[in-house]
């Protein structure tokens, strides 16, 4: 199954220097039946899609919690088997996370297919979307219209082999 793990650039660091993505359970997105239901397609290129941009989101969450971090979000693609990976039938049910799994431990780097990361020119918005999640997730239309902005910006790919020129 292939999973997209939201992180920060200090994340990706340490995911580098130890060899693997955090101890587990590993919060990580997928195309799963809540996602498809979602997203309302059969397409599987769009659904990964669609979970690679869910992944974008929990990164700019995990960017709103480390105002350290740089102001880029950041989502690693794996495979992994599908028996560690659990969708949590409760958050099945959260409108707010489909598509969202849980690695049941440590994802080793070398399982990563592929690393997204944000432009330096998307920092601007990444950071005024940062700073509006708390208030468009109260519904304030125009904080939502301001973390709106961010997801504008596509995530470059980046293969396995340039991680370290990216940390």
């Amino acid at each position: 199954m292939r999973v997209y793990v939201p992180l920060t650039l200090p994340g990706l660091a340490e995911a580098h220097r130890t060899g693997e993505l955090g101890t587990g359970p590993l919060a990580a997105y997928a195309v799963t039946p809540a996602l498809r239901e979602w997203y309302r397609s059969q397409d599987t290129e769009e659904l990964e899609y669609a979970a690679l941009n869910r992944a974008a989101l929990a990164s700019l969450r995990l960017l709103a919690a480390d105002t350290a971090a740089s102001r880029r979000r950041v989502v690693v693609a794996a495979d992994v088997p599908d028996a560690a990976v659990s969708s949590g039938s409760d958050r099945d049910l959260d409108r707010a996370a489909p598509g969202e799994v849980r690695l049941s431990g440590p994802l080793p780097l070398a399982k990563a297919a592929s690393v997204h990361v944000d432009s330096a020119d998307a920092e601007a918005d990444v950071t005024a979307a940062a700073e509006a999640l708390a208030a468009a997730d109260g519904g304030d239309d125009e904080a939502l219209f301001v973390v709106d902005g961010a997801e504008e910006h596509e995530l470059l790919w980046y293969a396995t082999q340039e991680l370290p020129n990216l940390v």
